[in-house]
């Protein structure tokens, strides 16, 4: 158990950083002269920026771009300019950690070659120097899903363990605990940003107190926090997710057992309501809008979608319709189009309406797709489908879609060049 309290030291006398500098040296040298010093157990926070400085690792800010490039191995989301990537460290993060503060005008500053090697060689040489125990984090700013404002968290560490499992441990009511973990390196860089600040030029601070915190070995670094993008239900921006949604989209031909959740199969009709309609003097969200009214003459969004979730619906259904694909699938989903939208804009025929559909139906795919869920759109006898489901009259069904978890790999398809589909005039 850590002990209950302990204090948190700006180190100020340290100089501007540059290419070559010696930090620890730097750093022995601040607080011998402050009269801090150092004992058994410190933690010292230390600002990436001096590394990054004493490495070199400054660009002009006309590269700030091509920097960004070079040290992202992922795009996550984009927003305008913005981009949220993930970097060759594993790190996502805001423009790859490439940073224009604290570095002259026209220039930006990069990540550390290597955070968890900088505080291993910062550390073992202030052991060497004080003959005390000491752990060092090193620290960035971070923004935050879900929170407005920024923090200080771990990009290395050594001496110190950058998560605490706590799981199987017995809390104070006797609960087991099943999934906490704390980041401790986190925490603690979080706490010496307290003290270091912003703009304050203090780029150093020493935690003294929590010594149990303090290893005999430099371990893992910061390795144990970073979530694998398997495991992070968040890992896909919102147009990474698109784009993957549409890559794996592809026909499947036999279907697991799984049940669909039915929210599931609702969110990808969320998306199918956004494609766009024939009706363009009407705006998409009040199609959107529209679209969840039975009313079958709108005039907005001229389609319906049948879910097929009862078992034994499915089962009459595919018996009669004697389609073995279908009956493989644990969800079916009939598409439809109002045969009245055909005339419910001036200049509209029932051509567009069936394409307008058809655009739905791949946004509905696609969605599915980004969940891991297989389908197969499959044309049927449109009248032995409306009278199966007792359709209204003005209902037109356009084939079926057979939906589950795949049952097999599907194979992968080789890139198509777009230039094969493209004619210029």
């Amino acid at each position: 158990m850590a002990d209950t309290s302990y204090t948190v030291h700006a180190v100020a006398g340290i100089p501007e950083v540059g290419p070559g500098d010696d930090v620890a040296a730097l750093i022995g040298a601040a607080v011998t002269a402050s009269g801090l010093g150092l004992r058994d157990g410190d933690i010292l926070c230390v600002t990436s920026k001096i590394l990054s400085k004493a490495e070199g690792r400054v660009v002009r800010a006309g590269d700030r771009e091509a920097a960004i490039d070079a040290e992202m191995v992922r795009l996550v989301a984009r927003r305008g300019p913005t981009r949220i990537v993930q970097t060759r460290h594993g790190f996502v993060m805001a423009a790859a950690g490439v940073d224009a503060s604290n570095t002259p005008a026209g220039t930006v500053l990069l990540l550390p070659e290597d955070p968890d090697g900088s505080a291993r060689d910062i550390a073992d040489a202030l052991r060497d120097r004080f003959g005390v125990a000491v752990g060092v984090v090193v620290t960035d700013t971070f923004g935050r899903p879900w929170r407005e404002g920024q923090t200080d968290v771990a990009i290395g560490c050594a001496y110190v363990n950058a998560l605490m499992d706590h799981r199987g441990t017995i809390d104070a009511f006797g609960n087991e605990l099943l999934v906490t973990a704390a980041a401790t390196a986190d925490e603690l860089a979080g706490a010496g940003e307290v003290v270091k600040g912003k703009a304050d030029g203090v780029p150093v601070a020493v935690i003294r107190g929590l010594g149990d915190l303090v290893t005999a070995e430099p371990g893992l670094g910061v390795r144990p926090l970073i979530r694998s993008a398997e495991s992070d239900m968040f890992s896909l921006g919102t147009t990474e997710a698109m784009r993957e949604g549409v890559l794996r989209r592809r026909t499947t031909q036999w279907f697991a057992s799984d049940p669909v959740p039915g929210e599931t199969v609702r969110r990808a009709v969320v998306a199918a309501l956004t494609a766009p309609t024939p009706f363009s003097s009407t705006s998409s969200a009040s199609s959107a809008s529209s679209t969840s009214s039975a009313s079958e003459g709108d005039g907005t969004a001229p389609w319906r979608f049948v879910l097929l979730e009862s078992e034994m619906g499915r089962k009459t259904f595919t018996s009669a319709l004697a389609d073995s694909v279908l009956e493989r699938a644990p969800y079916l989903v009939v598409p439809c189009y109002l045969a009245t939208a055909a005339t419910a804009g001036a200049g509209t025929g029932t051509e567009f309406v069936v394409a307008s559909l058809g655009a739905a139906v791949e946004n509905f795919l696609v969605t599915l797709a980004a969940d891991g869920i297989g389908s197969l759109w499959t044309d049927t006898d449109s009248d032995s489908v409306r009278e199966l489901l007792a359709l209204p009259d003005r209902w037109e069904p356009l084939g079926v879609i057979a939906i589950g978890k795949p049952a097999e790999t599907t194979p992968s398809v080789p890139p198509r060049d777009p230039e094969d589909f493209i004619t210029v005039r």
